[in-house]
């Protein structure tokens, strides 16, 4: 079958889509991914997958913002038919974000089925409009807010899909830690950074017990205009600190560490409970209705994960958690195992099965006259323009 994957162009909506598409590659299938700039440019994701960009405005701005978006929705949507007129997909996944909505949109007046994946455990703004044309709403958390009670039937708990890479990290045995061994931190503010863990994170481990302090070793993602402020900080605290604006190779990172810190998207949460790694979570608290706040939640209840709000986040603060981690090394492996206890492995895989039913289940799509239909959407779409 032939699939269109639509994502906004952060890491939060872009990565789950990624992981969807190998998935679907292996079972034979065909994929095109649909995104903005931003999701284009992100490195080392949809090899060898065909990348369509449509125009897509955010609604907002007041009253000529949402002109201009809705006239950029409206041409995002027309160009989508013309896309799905020539290939024919058999259904399409939205993953939220913007750039998703003209996509989804075009497919449901095409009687095209679709897919709705929400990472959050609050529906997006986007996947709230397009919940009521949704054959399915795939979703990564129990229960999930803004939800309206008419569209639970159609909700299916899949869990966030990671890379494999990911997953595997979960199989293998937590890092050897004792009262000597180097203590390995990973910092890590999502796709975009987080300057608050620029200005707390080196000052509360500069806090902690020299014994401590001289055991650490940190990787750390920092903004481009922060990185040697940052780097001045720590060296000043002889702390050896590894920092980068990107982590390019995450897996790898997040496999070695012991303690993350970091904020609580979507896809840092479930690469940790999918890889099972403790972690201070400091959520953002602009984030659209406070949802890496429930994002958070389950991973705190299981004992995985221990959260600071950001207006109580302070060196001290982090010291003493850090502290409480490092104490007792048997403590800090349950703790890994209690994350990996609420991880769901194979939410791609269960996500794929989804999206197969609901396209096997799906009549035949009468959005054009008949033709040889493409053996596979990512050969036939290779030309497409982006």
């Amino acid at each position: 079958m032939n699939f269109v994957l639509a994502a906004g162009g952060t890491g939060g909506h872009m990565i789950p889509a990624h992981a969807l598409a190998a998935e679907l590659k292996r079972r034979g299938h065909g994929v095109l991914l649909i995104t903005d700039d931003r999701g284009r440019r992100i490195p080392g994701l949809f090899d060898g997958v065909p990348v369509h960009v449509l125009p897509a405005g955010r609604l907002g701005g007041g009253p000529l913002g949402l002109l201009k978006a809705v006239r950029s929705v409206l041409a995002g949507r027309r160009e989508a038919k013309r896309l799905y007129r020539q290939h024919r997909p058999d259904a399409v996944v939205g993953f939220g974000g913007y750039p998703a909505f003209p996509a989804l949109l075009a497919a449901s007046s095409l009687k095209i089925p679709t897919v709705l994946h929400e990472q959050n455990a609050v529906l997006g703004r986007v996947n709230r409009l397009l919940a009521r044309e949704a054959q399915a709403i795939a979703t990564a958390y129990p229960t999930i807010e803004k939800l309206k009670p008419a569209q639970q039937g159609k909700v299916r708990l899949v869990g966030n899909p990671v890379r494999d890479s990911i997953v595997r990290l979960g199989e293998l045995p937590f890092p050897a830690f004792d009262e000597v061994a180097p203590l390995k931190i990973l910092v890590t503010g999502g796709s975009q950074g987080a300057s608050v863990l620029s200005d707390v994170v080196p000052a509360g481990l500069g806090a902690l017990d020299a014994s401590l302090r001289h055991r650490l070793q940190v990787v750390q993602q920092v903004r481009p205009e922060e990185m040697e402020r940052v780097r001045e900080t720590y060296r000043k605290l002889e702390i050896p600190a590894d920092l980068a604006t990107y982590i390019h190779d995450m897996p790898a990172e997040l496999g070695e560490a012991h303690v993350v810190i970091g904020r609580a998207g979507a896809s840092t949460i479930a690469e940790l409970t999918a890889a099972g790694r403790p972690a201070v979570l400091i959520p953002l608290p602009i984030a659209t209705d406070d949802h890496q706040t429930a994002n958070a939640r389950e991973m705190v209840k299981s004992g995985g994960a221990r959260m600071i709000v950001q207006t109580e986040f302070t060196p001290d603060t982090l010291a003493r958690q850090i502290e409480a981690l490092a104490a007792d090394p048997v403590a800090l492996a349950n703790a890994a195992a209690r994350a990996l206890a609420v991880g769901r492995p194979h939410a791609a895989s269960d996500l794929a099965d989804l999206v197969e039913q609901v396209a096997g289940k799906a009549s035949p799509l009468l959005v054009g006259p008949a033709k040889t239909r493409p053996a596979r959407l990512s050969a036939a779409a290779a030309g497409a323009p982006a």
